[in-house]
């Protein structure tokens, strides 16, 4: 029977030539030899007591690369869970967030694609708890092999409530591999996640702070105060600075979470942004350089604030960067380049939230 393969919605040039390939591995010996490591995305400590404590309230805690512990409705949720020490003999940047073993119990494993920087089978089985997992189609038959059993298969607009929380499996512009035989025999995508009805059969409220769009004129003028209080180069910019006086912002007390898994930047945002009214976007801004290799399946950090735009979130967190050497961009250049595009666009800083790993961001504040 012949193997099903998976496309994307826009017909692109997949970088996936051994020819491509062996020009990258060539430039980046070269490259990475300038590169300077030095700058890591600091840990802070995990309030572990409250993420196992809380059953009630949202939140969103970020493990490292893809991987958020997020609450929401009563669930605790897993994306992309990669506890790996290294990717492709490059040792981990930074320790995770949280220890694997100190991970409270896992109901919803969401996983967006097979590649292995974003599946890590062994970090998978150590996590406890009921662990549905929710997968891309396809993606089913090699976990069941792996001893999973609790999958369901998702193609891209399809949804599953669990517990009252909604969750949509959406398109992105990627692909997959984790051998030579299988290329694109499994999908790709995001998710969004959401309460779209109250126990009571009432809609949910997405009532929280309002943030004026970027585009407004009220937007505009705040970012360029915002910018004529900080004259400060994006490389200045003290990203992680008093990390214990953090005021992060209250969102919702059932807020829509976008979780992008890997893309590069589609159409497809704007249509995600049409049809949820998401709060929360979490997009990956590294693993783009060289661009001419890297495009078509990773954003930049420039295309990043372009999908936020698109999505018409309220606000933007970061991943994507900062664990492991995947491409040829450092965690620094992701974020100053991040942050001299959200001066261009004249954005408001307070709504791209960069986290340290470990820290705990609770939406509704409690």
């Amino acid at each position: 029977m012949k193997l099903k393969r998976f496309a994307n919605i826009d017909p692109i040039e997949q970088h996936t030539s051994l020819k491509q390939f062996k020009r990258w591995r060539q430039e980046r010996i070269r490259r990475l030899r300038m590169k300077d490591y030095s700058f890591t995305v600091p840990n802070v400590e995990p309030d572990i007591a409250y993420l196992e404590d809380n059953r009630k309230w949202p939140s969103i805690t970020w493990v490292g690369h893809s991987t958020f512990f997020i609450q929401h409705g009563g669930l605790n949720i897993i994306t992309d869970p990669v506890w790996s020490t290294q990717m492709a003999f490059q040792k981990r940047l930074s320790p995770p967030g949280i220890k694997v073993e100190d991970v409270p119990p896992v109901d919803v494993v969401l996983i967006s694609h097979s590649h292995y920087d974003h599946l890590n089978i062994n970090s998978l089985r150590r996590l406890i708890g009921s662990r549905q997992l929710l997968v891309p189609a396809g993606l089913g038959p090699k976990l069941r092999k792996k001893g999973f059993i609790r999958i369901k298969e998702l193609h891209w607009w399809e949804s599953v409530i669990i517990h009252g929380v909604k969750f949509t499996f959406v398109p992105s512009q990627h692909s997959t591999r984790r051998n030579p035989w299988d290329t694109n025999s499994s999908h790709w995508g995001g998710f969004v996640i959401e309460r779209p009805t109250s126990r009571t059969g009432k809609l949910v409220s997405h009532a929280g702070v309002k943030k004026p769009h970027s585009g407004s004129d009220e937007g505009k003028a705040r970012a360029q105060i915002a910018s004529a209080r900080e004259p400060m180069a994006p490389w200045e910019k003290p990203f992680f600075s008093e990390l214990s006086n953090v005021d992060r912002p209250i969102v919702s007390e059932a807020p829509t979470i976008y979780f992008a898994g890997d893309s590069g930047y589609f159409q497809g945002f704007k249509e995600i942004g049409r049809r949820f009214p998401i709060d929360v976007a979490l997009l990956p801004i590294g693993a783009y350089e060289p661009e001419w290799f890297m495009g078509p399946q990773h954003i930049t950090p420039e295309q990043a604030l372009q999908a936020f735009e698109d999505l018409e979130a309220k606000w933007f967190v970061p991943m994507h960067y900062g664990a492991f050497k995947l491409a040829d961009d450092t965690p620094r250049e992701a974020l100053d380049r991040l942050e001299a595009e959200r001066r261009k666009r004249c954005l408001d800083d307070e709504r791209i939230l960069i986290l340290p790993h470990g820290e705990t961001w609770r939406l509704s504040g409690k």
